[in-house]
């Protein structure tokens, strides 16, 4: 039977090799509990956060990090597909806007949405506002997600939350925006409803939305 504090701290730990080797054998073992790995995987994630913070973690250990998740929910996919069949934590949009094709810290943030339950709809990078708006309402999509690292992203984050208001959508929908520009005061001239100083934060968020 695994053991789920140490897949927690193999994770946080950056330990591959330790996590790959624990995901297979809880399948060989039939995948039971598998959203207790997936949140074990998470705490983990959460910890890497918190080192990142702190200095202990750069931004390669966290490009690294995306890549263990993603590795291991590919293991454990199977299992949870049937632990959570029909029960997605919901659907969203999520890109790096219009002008920016930075995708390091949306792939990352990405993964931990996927393995919090989450059907992302991956746009990519450089997106502009029209196809947003568009694949919100083509998808009937309702959480939108807003990446970005230059300082030129906040100006195309906003034009997006206007396209939504020209679409008389914005009221049906919810924005949260994240990247290095980002901050309490560039949320509120944005106009957006939250912004993410984390991904735990934009999961945290994005389930409340989810589950209004």
């Amino acid at each position: 039977m695994m053991n789920f504090e140490e897949l927690k701290n193999a994770m946080a730990d950056l330990e591959e090799e330790s996590v790959m080797k624990m995901m297979n054998e809880f399948m060989k073992d039939g995948g039971k509990d598998a959203g207790e790995a997936l949140k074990a995987c998470q705490e983990g994630m959460e910890i890497i956060g918190d080192r990142f913070e702190k200095g202990d973690y750069f931004v390669g250990d966290l490009i690294f990090a995306g890549e263990i998740m993603t590795e291991a929910m590919d293991i454990i996919k199977p299992a949870l597909a049937v632990k959570s069949a029909g029960k997605s934590a919901g659907r969203m949009i999520f890109c790096t806007v219009k002008g920016d094709i930075h995708d390091i810290g949306k792939n990352i943030v990405k993964a931990m949405l996927e393995a919090a339950g989450f059907e992302v709809l991956d746009l990519g990078v450089d997106v502009p506002p029209e196809k947003i708006v568009q694949t919100a309402k083509k998808q009937n999509i309702n959480i939108i997600a807003l990446s970005g690292v230059l300082t030129l992203a906040l100006d195309s984050m906003k034009n997006t939350v206007e396209a939504f208001k020209v679409a008389d959508m914005r009221d049906k929908i919810k924005i949260i925006i994240g990247g290095n520009p980002v901050s309490e005061d560039a949320c509120k001239l944005i106009g957006a409803d939250e912004w993410a100083y984390s991904p735990q934060k934009t999961i945290n968020v994005c389930k409340e939305w989810a589950s209004v």
